[in-house]
């Protein structure tokens, strides 16, 4: 990956130093994606940016359609959910058009992850799981293994982890290679969620971080810490959970990523009202996501009116209130309803 990214910087100097506009637009869209790969998210945007309006005045549409590729998967780190959408539908149209796998794979893995972000698990689950898995649709071989571990996390988080089980196989082939820095903690993480034993999970995630160190990059070893903390908040482990949470937050600030920020904030406030149940009420303890459902439910709204109000699918309603009825501890909508017109005086 570093010498990729020496290279794209030779390379775009060379094309700039020629004032050769065609070239320049590749060189930027080469240098993109090592820093994409380094996990240098503003860098790559800058150089995407830069890049469409070099392919563009160059007449290169199916090198603007990679640089768009690139732009949404920046987006889905800072939580832009219509930029991401923008940039990867410019992307697909030509992708799809002209047959370009890499940009197509691209742009999918940026509109899951922009799900993900937003606590949208199964619809992150349903795009990326044809790109990862085996079959006619599977992505981009270049990369479509840079997306498993994302598809990993929404598949554990939407109920459906043996889904997973088999493209983590996958994933260790390619951490072995030792070709992407980010690949053996990722793959740590991976196993965490899918450990039926605490102890062993407990063990992995704390893995996971120590490799963080090793590869550097804030957004993924946030994640990771955003994983580990709702883990042991979930067991209880208070204590534990805020620091995990607490790290996570000060990483996705730190690169910008907003609306993971804002999944992390809800952890914490979960994890503060676990602790103190006697000083904060029950809706304290949803996530914004689940929050806002609970509240379109209390207000009479079906699980479809709820879906078409907040641009989610059906099936993820279902899975937040599910969620939802048992963090309250109530089993109807008539008692939710109860619940949060009580809390809402």
């Amino acid at each position: 990956v570093h010498a990729a990214r020496a290279a794209g910087a030779r390379a775009l100097a060379a094309a700039r130093n020629a004032e050769c506009a065609a070239s320049e637009a590749r060189a930027l869209e080469y240098l993109a994606y090592g820093e994409l790969r380094a996990g240098r998210h503003a860098q790559a945007r800058g150089h995407a940016e830069e890049g469409v309006r070099a392919a563009l005045a160059a007449g290169q549409r199916n090198t603007a359609a990679n640089h768009h590729a690139m732009l949404a998967l920046a987006a889905s780190i800072e939580g832009d959910t219509a930029a991401v959408s923008g940039y990867a539908a410019a992307a697909l149209r030509t992708a799809r058009r002209h047959g370009l796998a890499q940009a197509a794979t691209l742009a999918e893995w940026a509109i899951a992850r922009a799900d993900l972000a937003r606590g949208r698990p199964l619809d992150a689950a349903d795009r990326l799981g044809p790109l990862v898995g085996p079959g006619p649709r599977r992505g981009h071989f270049a990369v479509w293994m840079l997306a498993v571990p994302c598809f990993v996390e929404a598949a554990v988080l939407a109920g459906q982890p043996e889904d997973a089980r088999e493209v983590v196989a996958d994933l260790a082939q390619w951490a072995a290679f030792g070709a992407d820095p980010h690949a053996p903690a990722q793959l740590a993480r991976c196993r965490a969620l899918l450990a039926a034993d605490d102890a062993e999970a407990d063990d992995l995630y704390l893995r996971a971080v120590a490799l963080h160190d090793d590869a550097g990059g804030d957004f993924e070893r946030a994640r990771t810490e955003l994983l580990y903390g709702k883990w042991l908040r979930r067991r209880r482990r208070l204590r534990e959970a805020r620091a995990r949470l607490g790290a996570a937050l000060v990483g996705f600030e730190r690169c910008g990523a907003g609306a993971w920020a804002d999944q992390t904030r809800g952890e914490l406030r979960a994890n503060g009202a676990a602790s103190a149940t006697d000083r904060s009420g029950g809706l304290a303890r949803l996530t914004p996501q689940q929050l806002r459902i609970a509240r379109h439910v209390a207000e009479g709204a079906t699980n479809r009116e709820v879906a078409q109000r907040l641009a989610v699918s059906t099936r993820t309603v279902d899975y937040h209130l599910r969620n939802v009825f048992a963090a309250l501890g109530v089993r109807s909508r008539v008692e939710l309803a109860r619940l949060v017109d009580q809390e809402s005086r």
